[in-house]
């Protein structure tokens, strides 16, 4: 075990929805403009909010969270990450102590993992002291959160900034920023929430937030809180050793496919894989390659370009067909059935590679940690193997023959514990609505170098 002094603060939220991203964006555009070197990350399964992030800092967010990661590999993936850096920045997720069954993976069991302490965000629009009640509820519901002060955002006049300021004065809560209303700071939303970066362009946006989170929060307070935080203790044995490149791993990687956390690609990396980055969309061939690797992301909005680029379904197909090791997660899953079906009921033809179908959905289908048990032996993993992942997806995969479909897992909800049948899985192809983090499940990462190693003998 080893011991480390490393700057850190947490900024939470008392929901979804009070700004937090907007204010760690703006902080971390703010913090570098005054020559500091920030890293950031946050909290739970997302794959959008750390694209803003890496917008403001210039550097890959990574993110914290103890379903996907055991807690000992959450810290040394933290420790190593974070120890080259001035202060380390964690944006929360949903209210502070909201997160899965029982509380796993809330920002506030970070915080707690990591001896961090926490500013919390108040969206203080149509709010006067109440803020402060509800600071105050928020510092009592737990005595080892070290509430180290709130960020009143959302403003709407200096009087309204007073009143409430005045409120937590009386309380002994320190303010450490006061942020006014502007429409300037708003991002793109859609079905599943904030528009990834690589959609559009939100440098603007990213500035603005820059500027006005940097002249309305106490930045001086921020790095000194921060500062102020004990040692961290961490095994340093707990990431793999890097080994020679033993395989070449395609990852579809553009504007409809851009779910991945950086730090399960670098595990591959670690055991042995040369990630080879390539485009559904722009390529009409593969790189030379062992495997395929199509993450999540929004093919649903791209599914015309999609169906136009037949060269790269053809390929994908073939590649399919000669049992090439591929697998695939919940946008690649789509990618990978015959059609999609839009939210305006049109009709779209994919890889072709799955008897089926997958038709977008106007509600939600299904959110949160699951375990997953293989059916059979597939690319990941053998049965009487678990993988903890996650899901969150408005689509619906419908099978051709139902009766007959090759499920690739038994799906158990963490919070509801309900059972059922999903994703598919045939030969070398694995493909479902499952998240998974490979730093968390590292037996299935060396079982997918290993499918890659076996076909690269056998297709010299």
């Amino acid at each position: 075990m080893q011991a480390i002094k490393l700057p850190r603060i947490v900024i939470a939220g008392t929901s979804s929805g009070v700004g937090k991203t907007t204010i760690v964006t703006g902080l971390l555009g703010a913090l570098k403009q005054s020559g500091r070197n920030v890293q950031s990350y946050k909290v739970g399964p997302d794959y959008i909010d750390p694209g803003y992030h890496f917008l403001a800092s210039g550097k890959p967010s990574h993110n914290l969270d103890t379903w996907l990661i055991p807690e000992e590999k959450l810290t040394a993936i933290f420790t190593q990450t974070a120890k080259n850096s001035d202060l380390a920045l964690i944006e929360g997720v949903m209210g502070l102590y909201d997160g899965g069954r029982k509380g796993i993976s809330s920002t506030a069991s970070i915080a707690k993992l990591l001896k961090a302490p926490v500013v919390l965000v108040i969206d203080a629009k149509s709010m006067g002291e109440s803020a402060a009640a509800i600071a105050l509820g928020y510092k009592m519901y737990d005595s080892n959160i070290n509430l180290a002060g709130v960020i009143l955002n959302r403003l709407g006049s200096l009087a309204h900034r007073d009143m409430i300021c005045q409120a937590m004065d009386k309380l002994g809560i320190e303010v450490l920023g006061c942020i006014f209303r502007n429409d300037a700071l708003s991002m793109p939303e859609r079905h599943l929430g904030l528009t990834p970066i690589t959609e559009n362009c939100a440098t603007n946006t990213v500035n603005a937030m820059t500027e006005q989170i940097g002249a309305q929060v106490n930045l001086a307070r921020i790095v000194e809180i921060s500062e102020n935080t004990d040692p961290i203790v961490y095994s340093s044995k707990s990431r793999p050793v890097t080994i020679a490149k033993t395989v070449r791993i395609g990852v579809a990687q553009d504007e409809a496919f851009s779910f991945y956390y950086p730090e399960s690609l670098e595990t591959l990396e670690s055991l042995g894989a040369e990630l080879v980055p390539f485009s559904p969309l722009n390529d009409t061939v593969l790189p030379n390659v062992d495997g395929l690797i199509l993450g999540g992301g929004f093919p649903e909005m791209f599914v015309k370009q999609l169906t136009q680029n037949n060269q790269m379904r053809s390929a994908i197909l073939e590649a399919s067909k000669c049992d090439m090791p591929i697998y695939a997660e919940c946008g690649g899953l789509m990618y990978l059935t015959r059609q999609v079906i839009d939210f305006d009921g049109n009709v779209y033809d994919m890889v072709g590679a799955i008897p089926a179908i997958c038709t977008m959905e106007s509600k939600l289908q299904t959110v949160g940690y699951i375990e997953a048990s293989p059916l059979k032996t597939n690319v990941l993993a053998n049965p009487g193997n678990v993988l903890r992942g996650h899901e969150f997806h408005f689509s619906r995969m419908i099978p051709d023959c139902p009766d007959s479909f090759p499920w690739a897992f038994e799906i158990k909800k963490m919070r509801t514990g309900a059972i059922y049948n999903a994703g598919y899985s045939d030969n070398n192809l694995l493909a479902s609505y499952l998240h998974i983090h490979f730093a968390g499940n590292l037996d299935a990462a060396a079982q997918f170098i290993r499918q890659c190693q076996q076909y690269r003998k056998t297709h010299k």
